[in-house]
């Protein structure tokens, strides 16, 4: 019998290498040598202060697992690359957390990010699937075909997603609009678990399983 292999999901990070570094951790006992995957939903940059090492901490997970780690693209991973594409982008970027980033990459405009960077940026999906479960940023239109076609949906819904009540036919695992309650909102339907790690609050993973839909625990790092 093969054991099972346990996934866990992880919340907005926006610059806080050392929260990841600590839950990384913390899902590494948790699992215990058991096979796992992981998650990521988005918003590694911004606001916080280290998005570059976030970002370099991601990416050699995925070149140690290519194919046990995901990173989904995030809202502010999308506003980075609209800088780089539509003129006014920019000020919009930087008033919302742009600057900590380009301090962070030592870099005056985001064209002195490196190319490899905005290329893992540029290349990432906005969605990923198990049986049970959908993982995207921010959400699904109700009204929509399931999973919702929509990429700005996927990176930026809140209203009418977040208090619909609906089924998607699968439950859905996203972040981006952060809890300031100390933990995850649990749902029937969905699970947020953005926990409002850069505003001085936990930085968590959602733990799931092959046996339902919901997370069977929650693993989170307080802020120090």
């Amino acid at each position: 019998m093969t054991a099972e292999t346990l996934t866990y999901a992880i919340g907005d990070i926006h610059g806080c290498a050392d929260l990841l570094d600590a839950l990384l951790e913390r899902i590494d006992a948790h699992a215990a040598g058991r096979a796992k995957k992981l998650v990521f939903l988005g918003d590694y940059i911004d606001r916080g202060p280290d998005s570059a090492r976030v970002i370099e901490t991601l990416r050699k997970l995925q070149w140690r697992e290519p194919d046990d780690v995901v990173c989904l693209m995030g809202n502010h991973e999308a506003m980075l690359l609209k800088t780089l594409q539509e003129p006014g982008a920019l000020d919009h970027w930087r008033v919302n957390g742009g600057d900590a980033t380009l301090t962070s990459f030592d870099a005056a405009g985001p064209e002195e990010i490196p190319g490899d960077v905005l290329d893992w940026i540029e290349g990432l999906p906005t969605l990923h699937s198990d049986d049970l479960r959908w993982y995207v940023h921010a959400g699904f239109r109700p009204d929509a075909e399931v999973p919702d076609p929509d990429p700005e949906s996927r990176l930026w819904m809140r209203e009418p997603f977040l208090s619909a009540e609906h089924d998607f036919g699968r439950h859905v695992v996203h972040g981006h609009t952060p809890q300031t309650r100390g933990g995850p909102e649990l749902k029937r339907f969905r699970t947020n678990l953005d926990t409002g790690a850069v505003y001085g609050n936990a930085l968590s993973a959602g733990v799931f399983s092959g046996q339902q839909g919901r997370p069977t625990e929650i693993l989170s790092v307080p802020a120090r």
